[in-house]
């Protein structure tokens, strides 16, 4: 084991995909579109509502009635997933740079069948990871719940922000019929069922709590990015959204992940406040060449950065404030935008 330990969200920070959102506007009719009322209303319930006992990203769970009436198995989801994974650029090189400098973690929302698929594509080790367990073989609908589901749908996809009109389709009608038996035990990893991976990765790997990166992009970051900083570890927002930029204590804008190894690499050799002194200088100095010199970067992330970046395109590494907040979300916005794509970009 090493001493420090690196905690990734998958999708954002190594992916570019929303894995959940490309198999519902693959297989579902509209399903792209229900997917992101789905996901809006998942956001309502986790930030505004902050309804007990659910966790942002449920998204998940709330789209699986309408893959069992798709009649989806587990090999669909497998053989899609492996067709169809986009890695932000030099994710593969972070994460072959990380295996040999830190203990290292993958801790997603995603399905696990998705999950397995980048581990095997990007080369962690699959027990290093941690996912939303869903099992779709012999899932099956009645005829009557066929119906209904299609009805639900329907209403849905006319009635985008009746939230009292889902509230009802979620937490009442679903859960009276009888193929909801084989889902409801279905736990996603996001928001609080992070915070909850990490702390079983601390008690079965003997980590040290207090020495973490923890790097996300989205709602489903805020809990375990708010916990690193709480244990003054590293937490970084990497092309997020408004949720894990009002809780990391630093911004990454890139289209590249060799960025988030720079950070790491130094964090390997130095404390937290060499991190945060670095990026100082990093925004106020006219010679980055010799700053990376300075604190020994690795030659191999250095060629790899000053090869990709040039001269005044140099990617966003900042402390965030209040004051550079509001530039920094909007930065940040158009470039997961512009990587990711408008529909996925926007995803909550």
């Amino acid at each position: 084991m090493f001493e420090k330990s690196f905690i990734t969200d998958c999708e954002g920070p190594l992916t570019l995909n929303d894995n959940a959102f490309e198999l519902a506007e693959h297989f579902i009719e509209n399903g792209g579109e229900l997917f992101k009322i789905l996901s809006l209303y998942d956001d309502y319930l986790a930030d505004i509502v902050k309804k007990e006992n659910y966790k942002a990203g449920n998204t998940l769970k709330l789209i699986l009635p309408f893959f069992i009436q798709e009649n989806l198995t587990n090999d669909n989801l497998v053989d899609f997933s492996q067709n169809h994974i986009y890695a932000v650029n030099d994710s593969k090189f972070l994460l072959s740079y990380l295996k040999k400098a830190m203990n290292t973690y993958i801790v997603s929302t995603s399905y696990g069948q998705y999950i397995e698929a980048v581990s095997n594509y990007m080369e962690v080790p699959f027990k290093n990871t941690f996912y939303t367990r869903v099992n779709l073989d012999n899932l099956s609908l009645t005829d009557g719940e066929n119906e209904k589901i299609n009805e639900f749908k329907q209403i849905i996809l006319k009635n985008p922000g009746d939230y009292e009109l889902f509230d009802d389709i979620f937490f009442n009608q679903i859960m009276e019929m009888g193929f909801y038996e084989n889902i409801k035990d279905v736990e996603v990893v996001g928001g609080e069922g992070k915070k909850l991976a990490i702390d079983y990765i601390i008690e079965r790997d003997n980590i040290d709590i207090n020495e973490m990166l923890y790097i996300g992009d989205s709602i489903t970051d805020v809990e375990p990015l708010e916990f690193a900083r709480k244990n003054n570890g590293i937490s970084i927002s990497f092309n997020g959204n408004e949720y894990p930029l009002k809780v990391a204590e630093i911004a990454i804008v890139s289209p590249s992940a060799v960025t988030t190894a720079v950070i790491a690499n130094i964090y390997v050799n130095n404390n937290k406040n060499e991190v945060l002194k670095f990026i100082n200088g990093y925004n106020n100095c006219d010679d980055l060449k010799t700053l990376f010199n300075d604190y020994n970067i690795d030659l191999d992330i250095t060629n790899k950065f000053f090869t990709t970046f040039s001269d005044n395109n140099y990617p966003i590494i900042q402390i965030i404030t209040k004051e550079n907040f509001d530039e920094i979300l909007k930065i940040s916005k158009e470039m997961r935008n512009n990587i990711r794509g408008q529909d996925i970009g926007g995803l909550g």
